[in-house]
């Protein structure tokens, strides 16, 4: 199977460089500065043997790759305010022997949330989901970043809305060749909506800095709570605190990386960036959109997308509100709802 990875960024590159390193034919997609490097110099992937550069087929879209072949495997991991796009992009694209990628190839989608899976179902007929434990950064254009020791990440398989097959059984065993632990599961889902909890703190950690104090962790804690509670009235199974702790032990443990600090998580590293977008809306934002759905309020979830949106549209720098402020208006949001 040849692995191309649509979006080869912090996750993406990650996944693709450690599969590259195994032996297996990848092909990176990316753009701007990023496509540029590692076109220009290679994927360097910064882990804790050391920085390992693969020298890769690198393209902006499909057309370059002059048609896909029929034992190609998708992965999805823009973010999921680009997904649309990126589908759209690949969807349509013909595959060697007649028909489409939507109609005949397998897309990953190994991204935070639960909405990107939705999104392309609509257009492929061979969806699976990905629940993502794998702490990576992008550090500049071409270099990535992984610091999980003994393993780089933890990623659940399984086809979406539910089951398995021979497809992600083969894809599991690629990527536990590759420095991953790859449960193929046929509740995929239920691991995604436990992730999405721990990332409802993506946009606290993004606005207010590290989650290190107890004042900010108590926050935390609270706006956990409110998913929790949504997701248990939307009558959505997810796994609980101990089931995955079961599950990673020890596995990922975060060890330093000479010259590629560990700034923060997903939503974090879009605001030190300064790329306009963020994915809170597809974090809290679902949240949200449950809380709607089934009368839940959701003050807490609410105002954490509201900031982290503004953040990412007006460019402020990633954790420069006080954390003591942020829970006067968390405070504020919460009394205005009774």
């Amino acid at each position: 199977m040849r692995y191309v990875i649509i979006g080869a960024g912090a996750v993406g590159g990650v996944i693709g460089g450690r599969l590259a390193g195994s032996g297996h034919e990848v092909v990176l997609v990316a753009r701007g500065a990023h496509f540029e490097a590692l076109r220009d110099h290679g994927l360097r992937l910064r882990v804790p043997e050391g920085e390992l550069t693969y020298r890769l087929p690198v393209v902006d879209g499909p057309a370059v790759l002059g048609g896909l072949r029929p034992d190609d495997v998708l992965v999805l991991a823009v973010k999921t305010q680009d997904s649309a796009a990126a589908l759209q992009t690949w969807a349509p694209a013909p595959v060697a022997g007649g028909g489409t990628a939507a109609e005949r190839l397998p897309l990953f989608c190994a991204q935070n949330g639960v909405e990107s899976q939705r999104i392309a179902l609509r257009l492929f007929r061979r969806v699976y989901g990905v629940c993502v434990w794998l702490p990576s950064t992008y550090v500049e254009p071409g270099v990535v970043s992984a610091a999980g020791h003994p393993l780089t990440g933890i990623l659940h398989l399984g086809r979406h809305p539910h089951g398995t097959d021979d497809t992600a059984r083969l894809v599991a065993a690629d990527l536990e060749k590759s420095h991953f632990e790859a449960p193929v599961v046929a509740d995929v889902a239920r691991w995604q909506y436990a992730k999405l909890l721990s990332n409802l703190g993506n946009a606290l950690e993004a606005v207010t800095g590290p989650v290190d104090s107890e004042e900010a962790a108590a926050l935390f804690r609270r706006v956990r709570a409110e998913g929790a509670a949504v997701l248990d009235a939307a009558g959505i199974a997810y796994a609980s605190a101990g089931e995955q702790q079961e599950v990673r032990g020890v596995k990922v443990t975060l060890v330093p990386l000479d010259g590629a600090p560990r700034g923060g998580g997903s939503s974090w590293q879009s605001l030190t960036r300064g790329t306009g977008t963020i994915e809170a809306d597809y974090l809290n934002g679902e949240i949200v959109l449950l809380g709607r759905l089934h009368g839940v309020p959701t003050p807490l979830n609410e105002l954490l997308q509201h900031l982290a949106d503004t953040f990412a549209r007006e460019r402020r720098a990633a954790g420069s509100m006080p954390v003591g402020e942020l829970v006067r208006l968390a405070d504020a949001a919460v009394g205005a709802t009774r």
